[in-house]
Protein backbone atom coordinates (compact mmCIF):
# COMPACT_ATOMS: atom_id res chain seq x y z
CA UNK A 1 0.00 0.00 0.00
CA UNK A 2 2.60 2.50 0.49
CA UNK A 3 3.90 1.76 -2.67
CA UNK A 4 1.12 2.87 -4.52
CA UNK A 5 0.39 5.61 -2.12
CA UNK A 6 4.03 7.23 -3.30
CA UNK A 7 3.28 6.01 -7.23
CA UNK A 8 -0.09 8.12 -6.73
CA UNK A 9 1.70 11.00 -5.27
CA UNK A 10 4.63 10.96 -7.63
CA UNK A 11 1.71 10.89 -10.72
CA UNK A 12 0.12 13.91 -9.14
CA UNK A 13 3.41 16.10 -8.24
CA UNK A 14 4.41 14.69 -12.54
CA UNK A 15 1.03 16.25 -13.55
CA UNK A 16 1.46 19.46 -11.51
CA UNK A 17 5.09 19.89 -13.42
CA UNK A 18 3.49 19.48 -16.70
CA UNK A 19 0.78 22.01 -16.39
CA UNK A 20 3.36 24.56 -14.65
CA UNK A 21 5.64 23.91 -18.16
CA UNK A 22 6.49 25.84 -20.35
CA UNK A 23 4.63 25.62 -24.01
CA UNK A 24 6.58 23.65 -26.83
CA UNK A 25 9.13 25.69 -28.57
CA UNK A 26 8.18 26.97 -32.26
CA UNK A 27 9.23 24.71 -35.03
CA UNK A 28 12.26 25.32 -37.27
CA UNK A 29 11.07 27.69 -40.48
CA UNK A 30 10.20 25.53 -43.17
CA UNK A 31 8.61 28.53 -45.67
CA UNK A 32 9.79 31.42 -46.85
CA UNK A 33 7.60 34.72 -45.43
CA UNK A 34 7.37 38.21 -45.93
CA UNK A 35 6.52 41.14 -43.80
CA UNK A 36 5.05 43.79 -46.04
CA UNK A 37 3.84 47.49 -45.45
CA UNK A 38 5.35 47.96 -41.89
CA UNK A 39 7.44 50.72 -40.08
CA UNK A 40 11.14 48.55 -39.81
CA UNK A 41 12.68 50.24 -37.48
CA UNK A 42 16.43 48.83 -37.95
CA UNK A 43 17.67 48.77 -34.85
CA UNK A 44 21.26 51.32 -35.49
CA UNK A 45 18.95 54.51 -35.98
CA UNK A 46 17.45 53.97 -39.47
CA UNK A 47 14.09 53.37 -39.91
CA UNK A 48 12.37 52.22 -43.44
CA UNK A 49 9.09 53.24 -44.08
CA UNK A 50 6.39 50.81 -45.80
CA UNK A 51 9.21 48.36 -46.21
CA UNK A 52 9.40 44.81 -47.12
CA UNK A 53 11.34 41.90 -45.15
CA UNK A 54 11.69 38.81 -46.69
CA UNK A 55 12.75 35.45 -43.87
CA UNK A 56 14.23 32.59 -45.07
CA UNK A 57 15.83 29.49 -43.48
CA UNK A 58 15.91 31.95 -40.29
CA UNK A 59 17.88 34.95 -41.89
CA UNK A 60 16.72 38.10 -43.25
CA UNK A 61 17.22 37.77 -47.51
CA UNK A 62 15.73 41.12 -48.46
CA UNK A 63 15.15 44.17 -46.29
CA UNK A 64 13.96 47.77 -47.84
CA UNK A 65 11.19 50.10 -48.89
CA UNK A 66 8.40 48.16 -50.68
CA UNK A 67 8.75 50.39 -53.56
CA UNK A 68 11.89 49.73 -54.78
CA UNK A 69 12.47 45.90 -53.71
CA UNK A 70 10.94 42.76 -55.67
CA UNK A 71 9.17 40.73 -54.35
CA UNK A 72 8.22 37.14 -55.28
CA UNK A 73 4.95 35.95 -53.86
CA UNK A 74 4.70 32.35 -55.08
CA UNK A 75 5.35 29.57 -52.39
CA UNK A 76 5.78 32.29 -49.55
CA UNK A 77 3.36 33.24 -47.09
CA UNK A 78 3.23 37.31 -47.06
CA UNK A 79 2.44 38.93 -44.01
CA UNK A 80 0.24 41.96 -44.22
CA UNK A 81 1.25 44.58 -41.48
CA UNK A 82 0.54 48.43 -43.54
CA UNK A 83 -0.17 50.35 -40.41
CA UNK A 84 2.23 48.14 -37.64
CA UNK A 85 5.94 48.65 -36.89
CA UNK A 86 8.68 45.58 -36.96
CA UNK A 87 11.64 45.93 -34.41
CA UNK A 88 14.84 43.50 -33.47
CA UNK A 89 14.31 41.35 -30.44
CA UNK A 90 15.22 43.33 -27.26
CA UNK A 91 17.88 42.28 -25.36
CA UNK A 92 18.17 41.83 -21.64
CA UNK A 93 21.52 42.32 -20.34
CA UNK A 94 22.82 41.31 -16.92
CA UNK A 95 19.50 39.65 -15.99
CA UNK A 96 18.99 36.51 -13.76
CA UNK A 97 15.96 35.04 -15.96
CA UNK A 98 15.62 31.03 -15.84
CA UNK A 99 17.48 31.11 -12.58
CA UNK A 100 15.01 31.67 -10.53
CA UNK A 101 11.15 30.90 -10.59
CA UNK A 102 9.32 31.83 -7.35
CA UNK A 103 11.85 34.41 -4.80
CA UNK A 104 9.73 32.62 -1.81
CA UNK A 105 10.87 28.81 -3.03
CA UNK A 106 13.97 28.31 -1.90
CA UNK A 107 14.43 24.95 -4.17
CA UNK A 108 13.77 26.89 -7.12
CA UNK A 109 16.49 29.51 -7.01
CA UNK A 110 19.81 29.42 -8.19
CA UNK A 111 21.23 32.39 -8.70
CA UNK A 112 24.77 31.99 -6.66
CA UNK A 113 27.04 29.40 -5.06
CA UNK A 114 29.46 29.79 -2.02
CA UNK A 115 32.50 30.90 -1.89
CA UNK A 116 34.61 34.71 -2.71
CA UNK A 117 35.97 33.75 -6.13
CA UNK A 118 34.04 31.86 -8.53
CA UNK A 119 35.04 32.26 -12.13
CA UNK A 120 34.86 28.75 -13.58
CA UNK A 121 30.65 28.67 -12.29
CA UNK A 122 29.10 28.69 -15.42
CA UNK A 123 25.32 30.21 -14.91
CA UNK A 124 24.30 28.51 -18.60
CA UNK A 125 24.15 25.19 -16.98
CA UNK A 126 21.22 26.18 -14.39
CA UNK A 127 19.71 28.14 -16.77
CA UNK A 128 15.75 26.63 -16.64
CA UNK A 129 13.85 26.80 -20.66
CA UNK A 130 10.75 25.83 -18.83
CA UNK A 131 10.62 29.11 -16.16
CA UNK A 132 6.80 30.52 -17.28
CA UNK A 133 9.09 33.92 -16.06
CA UNK A 134 10.81 33.52 -19.21
CA UNK A 135 7.97 33.16 -20.94
CA UNK A 136 5.98 36.24 -20.16
CA UNK A 137 8.97 38.22 -21.84
CA UNK A 138 8.22 37.25 -25.43
CA UNK A 139 5.00 39.60 -25.35
CA UNK A 140 6.60 42.61 -24.84
CA UNK A 141 9.04 41.89 -27.38
CA UNK A 142 12.01 40.73 -25.42
CA UNK A 143 13.24 37.37 -26.75
CA UNK A 144 16.98 37.50 -25.88
CA UNK A 145 19.09 37.89 -22.53
CA UNK A 146 22.32 37.30 -21.06
CA UNK A 147 22.31 34.97 -18.32
CA UNK A 148 24.34 36.40 -15.18
CA UNK A 149 25.25 34.92 -11.61
CA UNK A 150 25.28 36.88 -8.68
CA UNK A 151 26.95 36.76 -5.26
CA UNK A 152 30.91 36.48 -4.04
CA UNK A 153 33.73 38.62 -4.75
CA UNK A 154 33.71 37.10 -9.06
CA UNK A 155 30.36 35.72 -9.22
CA UNK A 156 30.79 33.56 -12.19
CA UNK A 157 30.79 33.00 -15.95
CA UNK A 158 27.33 34.16 -17.98
CA UNK A 159 25.93 33.15 -21.33
CA UNK A 160 23.63 34.78 -23.95
CA UNK A 161 20.29 32.82 -24.94
CA UNK A 162 17.27 32.60 -26.77
CA UNK A 163 13.95 32.88 -25.06
CA UNK A 164 12.32 29.62 -26.43
CA UNK A 165 14.12 26.25 -26.41
CA UNK A 166 13.69 22.78 -25.45
CA UNK A 167 17.01 22.91 -23.26
CA UNK A 168 19.82 25.21 -22.33
CA UNK A 169 21.77 23.41 -25.43
CA UNK A 170 19.25 24.93 -27.69
CA UNK A 171 18.55 28.07 -26.14
CA UNK A 172 22.63 29.22 -25.96
CA UNK A 173 23.51 31.85 -28.43
CA UNK A 174 27.02 32.54 -27.14
CA UNK A 175 28.48 30.69 -23.99
CA UNK A 176 30.61 32.05 -21.46
CA UNK A 177 30.65 35.74 -22.77
CA UNK A 178 31.94 37.07 -19.80
CA UNK A 179 33.21 37.35 -15.93
CA UNK A 180 31.13 39.19 -13.70
CA UNK A 181 32.89 40.80 -10.58
CA UNK A 182 31.74 43.33 -7.75
CA UNK A 183 34.38 46.00 -7.07
CA UNK A 184 34.52 46.78 -3.30
CA UNK A 185 32.71 49.97 -2.43
CA UNK A 186 34.28 53.02 -1.62
CA UNK A 187 32.15 53.55 1.26
CA UNK A 188 29.71 51.96 3.74
CA UNK A 189 26.89 53.35 5.53
CA UNK A 190 26.67 52.42 9.61
CA UNK A 191 24.49 50.03 11.06
CA UNK A 192 21.26 52.46 11.87
CA UNK A 193 19.63 49.60 13.57
CA UNK A 194 22.30 49.72 15.93
CA UNK A 195 22.36 53.54 16.60
CA UNK A 196 25.38 54.02 14.30
CA UNK A 197 25.09 56.88 12.18
CA UNK A 198 23.62 55.79 8.75
CA UNK A 199 25.70 58.37 6.65
CA UNK A 200 27.88 57.03 3.71
CA UNK A 201 31.28 56.90 5.43
CA UNK A 202 34.83 55.82 4.02
CA UNK A 203 35.10 51.54 3.52
CA UNK A 204 38.15 50.91 6.27
CA UNK A 205 38.91 47.92 4.28
CA UNK A 206 38.76 48.99 0.71
CA UNK A 207 42.51 48.81 0.14
CA UNK A 208 42.84 45.30 1.55
CA UNK A 209 39.48 44.48 -0.78
CA UNK A 210 41.70 45.62 -3.68
CA UNK A 211 44.69 44.00 -2.76
CA UNK A 212 43.33 40.81 -2.89
CA UNK A 213 41.18 41.01 -6.09
CA UNK A 214 45.01 42.47 -7.22
CA UNK A 215 46.32 38.85 -5.49
CA UNK A 216 43.80 37.09 -7.48
CA UNK A 217 45.00 37.98 -11.01
CA UNK A 218 48.40 37.90 -10.67
CA UNK A 219 47.97 33.91 -9.78
CA UNK A 220 45.63 33.34 -12.23
CA UNK A 221 47.67 35.02 -14.74
CA UNK A 222 50.62 32.64 -13.46
CA UNK A 223 48.86 29.94 -13.04
CA UNK A 224 47.55 30.25 -17.21
CA UNK A 225 51.48 31.09 -18.18
CA UNK A 226 52.89 27.94 -16.31
CA UNK A 227 52.76 24.23 -17.25
CA UNK A 228 49.48 23.86 -15.53
CA UNK A 229 50.46 20.34 -14.53
CA UNK A 230 47.70 20.30 -11.68
CA UNK A 231 44.56 21.77 -13.24
CA UNK A 232 43.23 25.07 -11.04
CA UNK A 233 40.04 25.24 -12.92
CA UNK A 234 38.72 28.96 -11.51
CA UNK A 235 42.37 30.31 -12.69
CA UNK A 236 41.64 28.52 -16.10
CA UNK A 237 38.65 30.30 -16.40
CA UNK A 238 40.24 33.04 -15.84
CA UNK A 239 42.78 33.35 -18.88
CA UNK A 240 39.86 34.61 -21.39
CA UNK A 241 40.06 37.67 -19.51
CA UNK A 242 43.72 38.00 -20.38
CA UNK A 243 43.86 36.73 -24.24
CA UNK A 244 40.49 38.83 -25.08
CA UNK A 245 38.16 36.29 -25.37
CA UNK A 246 35.95 37.03 -22.42
CA UNK A 247 34.36 40.93 -21.60
CA UNK A 248 34.73 41.66 -18.00
CA UNK A 249 31.36 43.10 -16.24
CA UNK A 250 32.46 45.10 -13.22
CA UNK A 251 29.52 45.91 -10.85
CA UNK A 252 30.39 49.58 -9.57
CA UNK A 253 28.69 52.43 -9.07
CA UNK A 254 30.94 55.68 -7.36
CA UNK A 255 32.75 57.69 -9.25
CA UNK A 256 35.77 57.08 -7.22
CA UNK A 257 35.36 52.91 -7.44
CA UNK A 258 34.88 53.20 -11.45
CA UNK A 259 38.24 55.11 -12.00
CA UNK A 260 39.90 52.05 -9.84
CA UNK A 261 38.13 49.51 -11.47
CA UNK A 262 38.72 50.53 -15.03
CA UNK A 263 42.69 51.25 -14.07
CA UNK A 264 43.00 47.55 -12.05
CA UNK A 265 40.99 45.93 -15.25
CA UNK A 266 43.72 48.00 -17.60
CA UNK A 267 46.58 47.36 -15.25
CA UNK A 268 45.48 43.45 -15.21
CA UNK A 269 45.88 43.12 -19.17
CA UNK A 270 41.94 43.03 -19.86
CA UNK A 271 40.68 44.62 -22.90
CA UNK A 272 36.68 43.97 -22.45
CA UNK A 273 35.74 45.68 -19.96
CA UNK A 274 31.84 47.12 -19.36
CA UNK A 275 31.29 48.86 -16.02
CA UNK A 276 27.42 47.18 -14.59
CA UNK A 277 25.42 49.80 -12.46
CA UNK A 278 27.35 53.17 -13.31
CA UNK A 279 25.27 55.16 -11.16
CA UNK A 280 27.99 58.24 -11.32
CA UNK A 281 29.11 57.40 -14.73
CA UNK A 282 27.98 60.92 -15.56
CA UNK A 283 31.38 62.17 -13.93
CA UNK A 284 33.45 60.28 -15.85
CA UNK A 285 32.40 60.21 -19.45
CA UNK A 286 35.81 61.29 -20.96
CA UNK A 287 37.83 58.42 -18.80
CA UNK A 288 35.00 55.87 -20.52
CA UNK A 289 35.23 56.88 -23.78
CA UNK A 290 39.10 57.12 -23.46
CA UNK A 291 39.23 53.97 -22.31
CA UNK A 292 36.85 52.09 -24.68
CA UNK A 293 34.39 51.23 -21.57
CA UNK A 294 30.74 50.48 -22.29
CA UNK A 295 28.68 50.64 -19.79
CA UNK A 296 25.55 48.49 -18.41
CA UNK A 297 23.04 51.31 -17.13
CA UNK A 298 21.00 50.41 -13.76
CA UNK A 299 17.56 50.37 -13.99
CA UNK A 300 15.94 53.65 -15.11
CA UNK A 301 12.96 53.10 -13.15
CA UNK A 302 14.49 53.69 -10.33
CA UNK A 303 14.99 56.83 -7.33
CA UNK A 304 18.43 58.70 -6.51
CA UNK A 305 19.98 57.47 -4.30
CA UNK A 306 22.10 60.93 -2.62
CA UNK A 307 20.50 63.81 -1.03
CA UNK A 308 22.24 66.18 -3.27
CA UNK A 309 21.20 64.33 -6.25
CA UNK A 310 18.95 65.42 -9.34
CA UNK A 311 15.44 63.87 -8.62
CA UNK A 312 15.51 62.79 -12.15
CA UNK A 313 19.52 61.58 -12.27
CA UNK A 314 18.37 57.36 -13.35
CA UNK A 315 16.23 59.04 -15.92
CA UNK A 316 18.58 61.59 -17.86
CA UNK A 317 21.81 59.27 -16.91
CA UNK A 318 21.41 57.28 -19.99
CA UNK A 319 21.31 60.80 -22.64
CA UNK A 320 24.14 62.37 -20.52
CA UNK A 321 26.41 59.05 -21.12
CA UNK A 322 25.22 58.38 -24.84
CA UNK A 323 25.68 62.28 -25.95
CA UNK A 324 29.70 61.57 -24.74
CA UNK A 325 30.00 58.75 -26.84
CA UNK A 326 29.80 55.98 -24.22
CA UNK A 327 28.53 52.64 -25.60
CA UNK A 328 25.68 51.94 -23.59
CA UNK A 329 22.79 49.35 -22.79
CA UNK A 330 20.53 49.18 -20.22
CA UNK A 331 19.92 46.64 -17.75
CA UNK A 332 17.19 45.94 -15.21
CA UNK A 333 18.68 44.20 -12.04
CA UNK A 334 17.90 44.98 -8.58
CA UNK A 335 14.19 44.60 -6.50
CA UNK A 336 11.88 42.21 -8.37
CA UNK A 337 14.45 42.28 -11.12
CA UNK A 338 13.10 38.91 -12.93
CA UNK A 339 9.46 40.56 -13.21
CA UNK A 340 10.71 43.80 -14.48
CA UNK A 341 12.92 42.53 -17.11
CA UNK A 342 9.47 42.55 -19.43
CA UNK A 343 9.41 46.50 -18.72
CA UNK A 344 12.99 46.29 -20.31
CA UNK A 345 11.43 48.59 -23.73
CA UNK A 346 8.91 51.05 -21.29
CA UNK A 347 12.62 51.79 -19.20
CA UNK A 348 14.12 53.03 -23.03
CA UNK A 349 11.14 54.41 -23.17
CA UNK A 350 11.82 56.88 -20.25
CA UNK A 351 15.12 57.53 -21.66
CA UNK A 352 13.33 59.15 -24.87
CA UNK A 353 10.98 61.57 -22.45
CA UNK A 354 14.53 62.99 -20.82
CA UNK A 355 16.39 63.56 -23.93
CA UNK A 356 16.92 60.43 -26.13
CA UNK A 357 15.32 59.89 -29.74
CA UNK A 358 13.45 57.00 -30.08
CA UNK A 359 16.11 55.94 -32.11
CA UNK A 360 18.67 56.32 -30.05
CA UNK A 361 16.48 54.73 -27.43
CA UNK A 362 15.87 51.90 -29.24
CA UNK A 363 19.97 51.06 -29.90
CA UNK A 364 19.96 50.61 -25.66
CA UNK A 365 18.17 47.41 -26.10
CA UNK A 366 19.34 46.40 -29.58
CA UNK A 367 22.09 47.35 -31.10
CA UNK A 368 24.28 48.34 -28.18
CA UNK A 369 23.80 45.42 -26.20
CA UNK A 370 24.58 42.89 -29.19
CA UNK A 371 27.61 44.53 -29.34
CA UNK A 372 28.97 44.20 -25.89
CA UNK A 373 27.86 41.12 -26.18
CA UNK A 374 29.49 39.76 -29.06
CA UNK A 375 26.40 38.71 -31.20
CA UNK A 376 25.67 41.56 -33.52
CA UNK A 377 27.18 39.58 -36.33
CA UNK A 378 23.59 37.65 -36.20
CA UNK A 379 21.27 39.61 -33.40
CA UNK A 380 20.23 43.44 -32.78
CA UNK A 381 19.56 44.99 -36.02
CA UNK A 382 17.54 43.92 -38.78
CA UNK A 383 20.28 43.38 -41.52
CA UNK A 384 20.17 41.01 -45.04
CA UNK A 385 22.37 37.93 -43.39
CA UNK A 386 21.66 38.39 -39.78
CA UNK A 387 18.86 36.05 -37.44
CA UNK A 388 15.40 37.01 -37.96
CA UNK A 389 14.68 37.45 -34.62
CA UNK A 390 12.26 40.38 -34.59
CA UNK A 391 8.78 41.18 -33.85
CA UNK A 392 5.72 42.92 -35.40
CA UNK A 393 3.67 45.41 -32.87
CA UNK A 394 0.59 47.45 -33.64
CA UNK A 395 2.36 50.63 -32.50
CA UNK A 396 5.35 52.35 -30.79
CA UNK A 397 7.17 49.55 -29.04
CA UNK A 398 9.13 51.44 -26.86
CA UNK A 399 5.62 52.74 -25.24
CA UNK A 400 3.59 50.35 -23.18
CA UNK A 401 0.12 51.81 -24.12
CA UNK A 402 1.29 50.75 -28.20
CA UNK A 403 3.17 47.87 -27.58
CA UNK A 404 1.06 44.74 -28.54
CA UNK A 405 2.63 42.33 -30.41
CA UNK A 406 0.96 40.57 -33.17
CA UNK A 407 3.70 37.81 -34.21
CA UNK A 408 7.25 37.64 -33.00
CA UNK A 409 10.29 35.22 -34.42
CA UNK A 410 13.45 33.94 -33.24
CA UNK A 411 15.37 32.92 -36.01
CA UNK A 412 12.86 32.69 -38.10
CA UNK A 413 10.62 30.60 -35.94
CA UNK A 414 6.75 31.91 -35.33
CA UNK A 415 6.29 31.97 -31.46
CA UNK A 416 3.51 31.54 -29.74
CA UNK A 417 2.68 34.90 -27.38
CA UNK A 418 0.05 32.82 -25.09
CA UNK A 419 1.54 33.30 -21.29
CA UNK A 420 0.03 32.67 -17.56
CA UNK A 421 -0.47 36.03 -17.86
CA UNK A 422 -2.58 36.31 -21.25
CA UNK A 423 -4.54 33.25 -20.50
CA UNK A 424 -5.58 34.76 -16.85
CA UNK A 425 -6.37 38.68 -18.97
CA UNK A 426 -8.85 36.70 -21.40
CA UNK A 427 -10.28 34.87 -18.53
CA UNK A 428 -11.38 37.55 -16.40
CA UNK A 429 -11.85 39.80 -19.30
CA UNK A 430 -15.06 37.32 -20.20
CA UNK A 431 -15.98 37.32 -16.74
CA UNK A 432 -16.23 41.24 -16.59
CA UNK A 433 -17.96 41.36 -19.84
CA UNK A 434 -20.77 39.01 -18.56
CA UNK A 435 -23.87 40.55 -18.04
CA UNK A 436 -25.48 41.01 -14.42
CA UNK A 437 -27.32 38.73 -13.42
Amino acid sequence: MKTIHKIHIALFLLCITLSFAQQTPAPKQTKDFAIVGATAHIGDGTVIENSVIVVSDGKITTIGPEASTPLTKQAMNIIDAKGKHVYPGFIVANGTLGLVEVDAVKASVDLSELGTYNPHIRSIIAYNTESKVVESMRPNGVLLGQVVPRGGRISGTSSVVQYDAWNWEDAAIKTDDGIHMNWPSSFSRGRWWLGEDAGLKPNKNYNKQVTELEAYFTESKSYNNGDKKESHLPYEAMSGLFDGSKRLYINVDDEKGITDAVNFAKAQGVSKITIVGAYQADKLTSFLKENNVSVFLRRVHSRPELEDDDYDLPFKLAKTLVDAGVLVALEPSGQMERMNSRNLPFYAGTTVAYGLTKAQALQLITENPAKILGIDNLYGTLKVGKSATLFISEGDALDMRTNILTHAFIDGRSLSLETHQTTLWKRYSEKLNQPDK
